[in-house]
């Protein structure tokens, strides 16, 4: 079998937006698999890769999730605040170094350890991002602030602890639609609570 990077021959690339991220048009030659060449163009919105974490207790079977405003959901008609595990974009950072800070930015617990469970592209169609997933024990002691995340990137975050079974449930509810945070507890209930 012929590598996917010998199937790929760009012929153009324009930038279209550089503003919050960089959004491109790339046009392509991509060898079907019958042996034929086929001219395509595509968007690719690069806002650069990140990482999410699902805190838990097991002894007493809660999580710990975010609550935050996110327009992207708001125009596509999200009436409410969307409930999220903590996640950030790397900048520059390792995914494990960049979790820890984030998900004390935002919930104001900090971790000791960190166990990355796997990566994922969340909409490989368009957006270029990879997530880097990790779940991690907390305590009530390994809370240091209230969180809240940054007021300068626009952060306004309500922290919320629930029992598991409650935010596992909020799934199928409907009331939990961020697709991270719904792998993260369909984890959950698979390896660590179930």
């Amino acid at each position: 079998m012929t590598k996917l990077a010998e199937r790929v021959r760009i012929r153009d690339v324009k930038t279209l937006s550089a503003d919050w991220y960089v959004l491109k048009k790339t046009t392509f030659d991509y060898l079907r698999n019958d042996g034929t060449w086929q001219t395509q163009s595509r968007e690719t919105y690069d806002r650069g890769n990140g990482a999410t974490i699902l805190l838990y207790d097991k002894e007493r079977r809660t999580v710990i999730l975010t609550c935050q405003f996110r327009y992207p959901a708001f125009v596509n008609g999200c009436a409410e605040l969307l409930i999220e595990a903590p996640a950030g974009l790397l900048d520059n950072a390792s995914p494990e170094e960049r979790i820890r800070k984030e998900v004390e930015e935002e919930t104001g617990y900090r971790v000791q350890h960190v166990r990355k469970i796997f990566e994922a592209f969340m909409s490989p169609g368009s957006v270029t991002e990879k997530l880097y997933f990790f779940t991690g024990e907390y305590t009530s002691s390994d809370r240091v602030s209230n969180g809240g995340g940054e007021e300068s990137e626009g952060e306004d975050i309500d922290v919320l602890e629930l029992p598991f079974d409650q935010a596992f449930a909020m799934i199928g509810a409907g009331t939990i639609q961020d697709a991270k945070t719904i792998m993260l507890l369909q984890h959950a209930a698979l390896h660590i609570f179930a």
